[in-house]
């Protein structure tokens, strides 16, 4: 029996390159109108599929709102803070509008082949044959900047941060930092935040999403997906003994972070009229943590010489600036630990009064025809939030698409966007 064991160098990829500026790029210049059709709180890639999505449906009166200043800026951000080379998600997995001739992911990176190296060049390839390939990060992100311009999402999207939402019969006022903005709709592209951890912290404890401080000569990491792995990697670059803490008996690696199946419609059926508590099941037997393949040797071998420590099927008791104690009385030391503990879906917690949330084992109650919210018809969500209603891969870019389809072509509707409207489509949602 042959295992595929795809090679660690496919993890490398250069970033920063001078890519040609996408045609008509500008940014808005004042701050977010008073009035539009449609809010989109969160410019990352969800937010940029359901803008894009509308553009295609003559629903033009759009604002994004996010922290960032520009399209995608603070998904961009963490992806470098751990220094990160390649997506998980395949070619046919982007932001791009399904249905409609836009350029695709795969289709840019040919137009772009001169500037591309051949390990890259090869996954092209190998997408094109139908194989599992990897992305690099700056191919994605040249992309997202060349979707955003086509669709004119970068001068729709303004730098605010956003403080509440209040749902109306005929309107939601969204109220950021810099004024009010009163829309017909509202869609929220919230994405999800690292996970708390329930110990105390202290100056030597940090998150994934934090620098290692630079006289850390040993680092601990607690956690086992791809945050973790990326942590561990970047340690040892830098010449850091690493302890990593498993709570498994042994670490996941796997090509996607969840089950392929959920990318397609039989994927998402089932959880189509199953009952609350199959859905949970399902949620909670998929969305476990998992490393790419790619990381294998590489970690494998840093095991082997002893870079690496791995404690595995281990509990822990408590963090520290002490170390990591284990419930079995064990501490392990370092000069750093870091928590890779996974994200938490943001489901509108803040922003929306919880009654209408309707939050139930940490997940909104939202209509399954339109991912809109049960109790505000006017906000609809897309992103990680929808995971009980579309499944578990709602969550990756490729599920921002499938839940786009539904919410912008409910948005169109109501608001009589007819000229690009798949009216088979809208008939079936709404």
């Amino acid at each position: 029996m042959t295992t595929f064991l795809p090679e660690p160098h496919l993890l490398d990829s250069p970033r920063g390159r001078d890519w040609p500026p996408p045609m008509g790029t500008a940014v808005p210049v004042a701050g977010p109108p008073a009035r539009a059709d449609v809010v989109i709180v969160g410019a990352g890639p969800a937010g940029l599929a359901v803008a894009s999505a509308l553009w295609h449906l003559d629903v033009r009166d759009v604002v994004l709102l996010d922290r960032a200043d520009r399209p995608c800026g603070r998904f961009f951000d963490r992806v470098d803070g751990l220094r990160q080379r390649v997506l998980r998600s395949p070619y046919e997995h982007h932001p791009g509008v399904e249905g409609y001739r836009d350029c695709e992911l795969a289709d840019f990176a040919r137009l772009h082949w001169s500037r591309l190296t051949p390990v890259e060049r090869r996954e092209i390839r190998m997408a094109q044959a139908g194989h599992r390939s990897v992305v690099p990060v700056d191919v994605f992100e040249a992309y997202c900047r060349h979707i955003a311009a086509v669709h004119g999402v970068d001068t729709r999207t303004h730098q605010a941060t956003v403080r509440e939402l209040h749902p109306g019969a005929d309107a939601v006022r969204v109220h950021t930092d810099r004024g009010t903005v009163t829309a017909r709709f509202a869609v929220l592209c919230l994405g999800e935040e690292r996970t708390s951890a329930p110990w105390g912290g202290s100056a030597s404890v940090g998150y994934w999403d934090e620098p290692v401080p630079p006289d850390a000569r040993s680092v601990v990491v607690v956690g086992a997906g791809l945050s973790a792995a990326h942590v561990i990697a970047n340690a040892l670059s830098d010449r850091r003994r690493v302890h990593w803490v498993v709570r498994e008996v042994e670490e996941r690696y796997q090509c996607a972070d969840v089950n392929a199946s959920f990318f397609r419609a039989e994927g998402r059926a089932r959880f189509d009229g199953a009952s609350w508590a199959d859905r949970l099941a399902l949620m909670g037997r998929h969305r476990r943590a998992s490393v790419m393949f790619e990381f294998r040797p590489l970690l494998r071998a840093a095991e082997a010489d002893g870079r690496l420590v791995v404690h595995r099927g281990r509990e822990i008791a408590d963090v520290s600036a002490a170390g990591v104690g284990l419930v079995d009385g064990t501490r392990v030391r370092g000069d750093h630990v870091v928590l890779c503990l996974g994200t938490t879906p943001s489901i509108g917690t803040g922003l929306l009064p919880d009654a209408i949330i309707g939050a139930r084992d940490g997940w909104p109650d939202l209509d399954e025809r339109t991912l809109a919210y049960t109790r505000a018809p006017r906000v609809l969500a897309v992103g990680a939030a929808a995971c009980m209603v579309l499944g578990p891969a709602a969550r990756n870019i490729d599920g921002h698409r499938v839940a786009t389809a539904r919410v912008a072509a409910t948005v169109a509707a109501h608001l009589g966007a007819p000229s690009t409207l798949d009216r088979t489509a809208v008939g079936a949602l709404v």
